[in-house]
């Protein structure tokens, strides 16, 4: 990299927006090499039982390098102290609100996304849960335009990775968290100096990454076990799937899938107790839990959950 370029670089005023854990990396990668004049996130709130307030990641992060941090309730309606700060580009990853036409329009350089799926696919909040409960093989990075719609602006860049059979939410969340950073990196310079063909996203092969609701959590053992098995690993490092057990909220955090069938039984039946879980029927054979946690309980091995219980032929709801 050229001085001038270096220079352009340090003197470019951007402001980063996003909140959770994700867009960490994103942004430590920007203070290293821009001048991120302020952060916006979400407002703090109340976390646990004992109403303790909570900072989000990206909070912490603009304190621990000193950098101004605004958190706008209603982003619609308090976003003239971001443009008061003249930015020339401003950069969002996970932040949680829609942005306004306002605030779109001002930069120099435009808004510009950090989005974990490969758009079209799965806009919305819970795109790499979703690439999981779905059964994604695939899914990536995709740096984008904003506009006034959600995640539907032109791309600029995408990165594809692999996802692995046996992949879990907070393996592919850290994976594609990194895989942004250095993606954003890789390709500001060519938006800054204008050398980027963005194109227009095909409405037609749209799909919607939903946030996720408690209905998503409810695990269905009328359902598949591979539907099942995905619900569970999208959710393992997140909320967490959950079923009920003698009036009490299970936890599913880990699972395998079995080649046993059992036509004699009901769905949600515990069919057995093996070395590393429980077996459970469903529509279509047998899953198998292999870590759990009771409400009220830490996580467990789920062999350890059954122990000196007589638990085979309950009903998990």
């Amino acid at each position: 990299m050229d001085i001038e370029n270096v220079e352009v670089e340090k003197e470019l005023r951007v402001v980063f927006m996003g909140t959770p854990k994700f867009s960490v990396p994103v942004l430590e990668k920007l203070i290293v090499n821009y001048n991120v004049v302020a952060i916006v996130t979400q407002p703090d709130k109340q976390v646990g039982r004992g109403g303790k307030i909570g900072i989000s990641p990206i909070k912490k992060v603009a304190m621990d390098h000193n950098i101004l941090c605004l958190q706008p309730r209603k982003i619609k309606e308090e976003y003239e102290e971001i443009i008061a700060l003249d930015p020339d580009i401003i950069i969002t990853c996970a932040y949680g609100q829609i942005i306004p036409k306002e605030l779109l329009d001002y930069p120099k350089y435009s808004c510009i996304n950090v989005h974990a799926s490969l758009l079209p696919k799965l806009r919305g909040g819970a795109p790499i849960q979703r690439a999981l409960m779905n059964g994604f093989t695939k899914t990536g990075i995709t740096i984008m335009f904003m506009d006034v719609k959600m995640d539907s602006g032109a791309i600029i860049e995408s990165e594809e990775i692999e996802i692995a059979p046996d992949e879990s939410y907070k393996s592919l969340h850290d994976r594609l968290s990194v895989l942004g950073s250095e993606l954003l990196i890789r390709t500001l310079p060519s938006i800054i100096s204008g050398d980027i063909k963005p194109y227009k996203q095909n409405e037609d092969e749209v799909t919607y990454g939903f946030n996720i609701t408690k209905e998503d959590e409810k695990i269905d053992f009328s359902k598949s076990k591979t539907d099942i098995y995905n619900q569970i690993r999208g959710l393992d490092g997140f909320s967490g799937a959950y079923c009920i057990f003698q009036g009490k909220r299970l936890k599913v955090w880990e699972s395998r899938l079995s080649d046993n069938h059992y036509s004699n039984l009901i769905d949600g039946e515990i069919t057995n107790i093996y070395k590393d879980g429980i077996g459970v029927k469903v529509s279509d054979g047998e899953i198998i839990l292999t870590t759990v946690q009771l409400e009220g309980k830490n996580k467990m091995p789920a062999r350890d959950f059954a122990n000196g219980k007589d638990i085979v032929g309950k009903v998990l709801e």
